[in-house]
C-alpha cells in the first residue's frame, strides 16, 4: 500500500520498536525501506538478517540524502516518511487510506498527530526513552487523547504520492543533515499547486522527541533557516504563518495568502532579513 521510508543512524533499539508498531498496528501490508546510516551498532546486520528492504551508506549522509536514497527503491504509489523513534498507534494507516479516498486526487500532503512526553500536539507521558516506555499505557489511552485535524502540517510522518515526490525531486539535499528540510519540501509542493497540508487527528504516533534532538546535536548542523531564506526569499516563519497557516484547525484547502496590512508588515521584515543574509553574511 505505502512505501514507508525510515532513515536510521545507529538507533537500532528504537528502530526495532518502530517496526514492531508498524507490523502490529497496521490494517494493511506496507513496503518498508530503511536507509542505514553507518549502522555500526548492528543495524545493518539486523536489516540483512530479517530480509528488510534497505539502502546503506558507510557514514551518516544526513536525513535528506538518506530519504532520497531509500525512495529510489519504492515500488508503491505512495511514499510515507517516518523517523525511527516513532511508535505508530493502531489503525494509523486506515485513517490515511480513508482520507486519500476522500480527497480523490493526488495533490495533497498528509501528516499525523504527535503524542509526546513533554511537548507535541498531545502531551502524554508514556516514557521519555525506550527504557521507560509503557506500551500498554499508550495502547490503553491513545484513542481517548483528543486533538483536531490541523492545518499547515510540515513534518514527519507524512504521506505524498510518488508522482508528486518525483515531480519535486524529493528532499533538497542542501538542507542536510535535515534542518528546515520539511518546510522546504512543502514550499516545493506549494509551487506545484498543492493546497492540502493536513494533519489528521486520528493518525497518531508516539514520538521520543528527545532522541531526534540528540541525533541532530550529534551532527554538524546546517543553518537551515538561513538556507531557506536565501533560497525562497522569505523566512520559514513567514511561510508557515501566511501560506501554511500552521497550528490552526483544518477547515478547507489553503488559498494564496491574503495580502493585508499584517502580511505586508511581516513581508517587509522578512525581506530585510533576506537582504542582510544575502549580501552581508
Amino acid at each position: 500500500m505505502f512505501s514507508i521510508l525510515i532513515p536510521s543512524f545507529n538507533n537500532l533499539n528504537y528502530l526495532k520498536l518502530c517496526l514492531k508498531s508498524i507490523f502490529k498496528n497496521s490494517k494493511k501490508n506496507h513496503e518498508i525501506i530503511i536507509h542505514v546510516n553507518e549502522g555500526s551498532d548492528g543495524t545493518l546486520e539486523y536489516v540483512k538478517q530479517n530480509n528488510l528492504k534497505h539502502t546503506f551508506s558507510n557514514k551518516n549522509v544526513g536525513l535528506c540524502t538518506a530519504i532520497n536514497t531509500a525512495a529510489k527503491l519504492s515500488s508503491t504509489q505512495y511514499i510515507l516518511y517516518a523517523h525511527d523513534d516513532m511508535y505508530f498507534c493502531p489503525g494509523w494507516d486506515q485513517h490515511l487510506i480513508n482520507e486519500v479516498n476522500k480527497i480523490g486526487h493526488n495533490n495533497f500532503y498528509l501528516s499525523g498527530t504527535m503524542i509526546e512526553p513533554n511537548s507535541g500536539h498531545i502531551i502524554f507521558n508514556c516514557g521519555e526513552n525506550i527504557e521507560t516506555f509503557d506500551e500498554n499505557k499508550l495502547l490503553s489511552n491513545y484513542s481517548n487523547l483528543n486533538f483536531y485535524n490541523h492545518q499547515g502540517t510540515h513534518f514527519a510522518p507524512h504521506l505524498v504520492t510518488k508522482e508528486l515526490w518525483n515531480k519535486v525531486g524529493g528532499f533538497s539535499e542542501e538542507f542536510n543533515p535535515g534542518i528546515a528540510s520539511d518546510p522546504d519540501f512543502n514550499m516545493k509542493l506549494w509551487n506545484q499547486g498543492v493546497r492540502i497540508f493536513k494533519g489528521l487527528e486520528n493518525f497518531k504516533v508516539y514520538h521520543f522527541v528527545s532522541i531526534s534532538l540528540r541525533k541532530k546535536k550529534d551532527l554538524k548542523k546546517n543553518n537551515g533557516a538561513r538556507t531557506f531564506l536565501k533560497k525562497w526569499g522569505i523566512s520559514v516563519k513567514f511561510f508557515k504563518k501566511h501560506y501554511l497557516k500552521t497550528n490552526t484547525e483544518y477547515k478547507s484547502e489553503l488559498k494564496d495568502p491574503v495580502r493585508n496590512f499584517v502580511y505586508f508588515k511581516d513581508y517587509f521584515i522578512t525581506k530585510i532579513y533576506y537582504f542582510v543574509v544575502k549580501y552581508f553574511k
